[in-house]
């Protein structure tokens, strides 16, 4: 069992800095076919000042650099078995390339199903931009198979 003493624990911010080049290839990845997405005078023509960060991005932001999977490991979660279960986001702000976020999260809970069968952790994250202002709060719950 995941020790709950976990419960509302913070993992080290994580900085990234929203590149054009990297926001193109994500649209790629996904399969994002609308041009405000990859080409910088569709953005523009819509309203943007630069290219938007497309929806699940933000996920990225804090995943770059290990934090958390380090963290999982702390915790004793063998990693083998984690699967990603759930993934929430409401956006306040739009964030674009040339934009630089900061993603804090905490540990929100810990709770098992089926007999401790299936363990849940509950990760909340606020998304700031260089300005301070909140642009986006995720959830993120991970499902420990024991």
């Amino acid at each position: 069992m995941i020790d709950r003493s976990w419960v509302g624990r913070e993992i080290a911010p994580s900085e990234l800095e929203i590149e054009r080049g990297r926001l193109r290839a994500f649209a790629s990845a996904i399969g994002e076919t609308n041009p405000v997405y990859s080409d910088l005078a569709a953005a523009r023509a819509a309203g943007h000042p630069d290219l938007p960060v497309p929806p699940t991005f933000l996920f990225a932001a804090e995943m770059d650099n290990g934090r958390m999977f380090g963290m999982l490991g702390e915790m004793g979660v063998p990693l083998a078995r984690l699967l990603h279960g759930e993934q929430g986001y409401s956006y306040h702000q739009p964030v674009h390339a040339g934009d630089t976020v900061v993603v804090t999260s905490r540990i929100a809970s810990i709770y098992d199903k089926k007999g401790g069968a299936l363990e849940f952790v509950e990760k909340l994250s606020d998304v700031r931009n260089q300005e301070g202002d909140l642009v986006a709060e995720l959830r993120t719950v991970f499902v420990v198979r024991n």
